[in-house]
């Protein structure tokens, strides 16, 4: 090594000796070759990483269909000029939407109903490259004046948006509840926004309540909606509203059972072969591993549920909510399978007339009319106008279709006909066939107007603190006579009443399998599986342990009271500092219906519940409620909630209790703060806005 560095080290001695010399040139064609070689290996390497560049523009396909959620490309491509954008958490804004959007065709006009999920509402400047548009909003609030799940995007844009829409033209329709604290502020506010970002409102907003008659309200505020827009456009109405039939009937006589859906929400066979994230559209199927009544005594039944969510990757919070998929009942299936004469387990698909709508099925298809009427359809709820007039053409008694169709129309005398008849009598679909016997609709045409069956949202009675591969749930059976002396049942109580208890772990049949319906979620097969999945809440335990809660929860608005206070207990566990724990409940009967009893006395005397007030309504002449006992404690309620800094929680009925609770606030906050009424009221409402005060209720 030494003598191959001294060459080029001395030039000199390089140059004396020939010998030197030959050996200079082998050193230099070492050093050159080695040098090419490295050169080349280098360019090598570094012209396949320049190669490789070009690859990425296929990474750019994922942007693509970008064009694709242009509502102003499609309206454009298939001849639209008004769209219908909905926001709905149970499926009625939905329904209100395509209902508008079908009206479009009697005044020349062509309608779409639309997702604002799927499409870039920052479109909407663009509407008015299109002849004769106009954008309508069918808005409902959830929550505490909260957008639904599927305007979440649209709300967050209307807020941050600097967008010029002088050129649109729009109406919008909310859908609400007077009885809760922000009645359509969804509606409301989309109904302004698009005014202060320069779109021109065509007809005033229309507010629906769901606490009175939403269905008459849409009907009220619908018929005076169009003449406004064909004054607007310079249209005329085209003739007589006119059934037009939006899906056609394939029925499958040769299928692969495997490719036929038997009760899953989106994807084929996703009951079977579960994968999470799961949500909505892909259920967990939770084995119940308990299921007991809670209540002693009385004509409710009251009951907890344990839902196992093992492996499932499921993670919850207290507080948070548990959306559950229910079945109807079999027997009301087959009732309107036989009133009908159709065999219910005929395979078939109700496709799309529209080919370019994103709504392909009303239902997942190919499935059977046994499964669409179990777990695809709402066939218990009284059904809207909308479908008694599409209804109407099929009753061979003139009588009797004359009826239909009166109460489907805008006549004071009609709606009144249908307030009384159907939904004060709680008629169902079922009830409706029975009671007109010559209504007789094809059974494809009946699955296409019956709305969505739903989920239902229970506030989960557990913490995942202590039970993080469980979730609990508190509920009461619904269960009543109707005016006609019907017996109708809650379809989801009923449904998880019948759930029969499995250990935690041990294997159940899997629905679905070999396309036998008897396997799927509620059927003997899995009688112990509810697809299920969890909706986050801003109903949220204070951030700092050592913060005061006042928890206010009568009845079945114990159940997220006692995810709350399980997880103070686990916090004193830690070694943390817990706050005041101070709840107010109330049941009708101290020996009937006294839920959680013994794990509220035990919660008490391990010194994480600090008090436990219980208004027992009906054990005296007269009536006790929470508020009652909020009022005795009026000077200690003020003193946690002034000094203490505590944060208040209200769960339960909106209608009566939580509105009471509210005015018991405003007049401790009064006498206490030495404020006037209205100085109260805007206490109390800071606190909410602080989220100091937090209500989880419903109607």
């Amino acid at each position: 090594l030494s003598a191959m560095g001294e060459p080029s080290m001395d030039p000199t001695i390089a140059a004396d000796s020939p010998a030197q010399q030959d050996s200079l040139f082998s050193m230099t064609d070492v050093f050159l070759i080695s040098l090419i070689t490295g050169l080349f290996t280098y360019w090598f390497f570094f012209r396949k990483k320049k190669e490789e560049v070009p690859e990425l523009p296929k990474m750019q396909t994922v942007v693509a269909p970008v064009r694709d959620s242009s509502f102003i490309e499609k309206m454009k491509k298939t001849g639209r000029n008004i769209v219908v954008f909905y926001g709905s958490q149970t499926g009625t804004a939905e329904e209100f939407a395509n209902r508008l959007a079908k009206d479009a065709h009697r005044y020349g006009l062509r309608g779409m109903a639309a997702d604002p999920e799927e499409y870039d509402l920052s479109d909407l400047s663009r509407l008015s490259e299109i002849d004769k548009s106009l954008a309508v909003f069918c808005m409902a609030t959830y929550g505490e004046g909260d957008p639904t799940d599927n305007a979440q995007d649209f709300y967050d844009w209307l807020q941050e948006a600097d967008a010029d829409l002088s050129g649109l033209r729009f109406a919008v329709f909310g859908l609400g509840n007077k009885t809760y604290e922000h009645f359509n502020a969804m509606g409301k506010y989309v109904d302004k926004r698009l005014e202060e970002l320069g779109a021109q409102r065509i007809f005033e907003l229309g507010l629906g309540d769901d606490d009175g008659n939403l269905e008459e309200d849409f009907i009220t505020w619908r018929e005076q909606f169009w003449p406004a827009v064909c004054e607007h456009f310079g249209v005329e109405a085209t003739g007589e509203e006119s059934s037009i039939r939006q899906y056609e009937l394939v029925v499958h006589t040769d299928v692969n059972m495997n490719k036929v859906y038997t009760g899953e929400m989106g994807r084929l066979k996703s009951y079977e072969n579960q994968k999470p994230p799961f949500d909505a559209k892909n259920p967990f199927l939770a084995q119940v591993t308990e299921n007991r009544k809670l209540n002693e005594g009385g004509e409710r039944h009251l009951m907890h549920l344990e839902l196992d969510i093992s492996n499932s990757k499921i993670r919850y919070e207290s507080g948070d909510h548990v959306a559950v998929y229910p079945a109807n009942d079999s027997s009301l299936v087959n009732q309107i399978g036989e009133i009908l004469g159709t065999d219910l387990d005929t395979v078939m698909s109700l496709n799309n007339l529209d080919e370019e709508s994103n709504k392909k099925h009303p239902f997942p298809c190919p499935t059977s009319y046994r499964t669409a009427l179990t777990y695809y359809l709402d066939i218990t709820n009284p059904p809207r106008t909308n479908v008694l007039y599409e209804l109407a053409q099929y009753a061979s008694d003139s009588g009797e279709q004359e009826r239909l169709r009166k109460m489907a129309s805008s006549a004071a005398e009609g709606k009144a006909l249908y307030l009384s008849w159907v939904v004060e009598a709680r008629r169902n679909i079922l009830a409706i066939l029975q009671d007109m016997p010559s209504l007789r609709p094809p059974i494809d045409h009946l699955c296409e107007l019956l709305p969505r069956l739903q989920a239902r949202y229970y506030s989960i009675a557990s913490s995942s603190k202590v039970h993080p591969n469980s979730i609990h749930i508190c509920a009461v059976t619904v269960e009543y006579e109707t005016k006609t002396g019907r017996l109708n049942k809650g379809v989801a109580t009923s449904w998880l009443r019948s759930k029969a208890p499995v250990q935690p772990g041990s294997s159940s049949q899997v629905p679905g399998q070999q396309g036998s319906s008897s396997q799927v979620p509620g059927q003997q097969g899995s009688s112990s599986l509810v697809p299920m999945y969890v909706r986050k809440s801003q109903f949220r335990l204070p951030f700092k342990p050592s913060t005061p809660v006042i928890m206010i929860g009568p009845g079945t608005g114990i159940a997220p009271f006692m995810g709350f206070i399980q997880e103070r207990a686990w916090l004193k566990q830690q070694g943390k500092e817990v706050g005041e724990t101070v709840l107010y409940y109330g049941c009708r009967h101290e020996r009937e219906d006294y839920l959680y009893r013994e794990e509220l006395a035990r919660f008490q005397k391990e010194g994480v519940l600090t008090q436990l007030n219980v208004a027992f309504s009906r054990d005296q002449a007269e009536k006790v409620y929470v508020q009652h006992l909020l009022k005795k404690n009026k000077e200690n309620v003020w003193k946690l909630v002034n000094e203490g800094m505590a944060h208040i929680y209200v769960c339960g009925d909106a209608r009566n209790m939580a509105r009471d609770v509210q005015n018991t606030f405003y007049e401790i906050v009064s006498e206490f703060g030495n404020m006037s009424q209205p100085q109260a009221v805007d206490y109390v409402k800071k606190l909410m806005t602080k989220g100091r005060y937090s209500l989880d209720v419903w109607s």
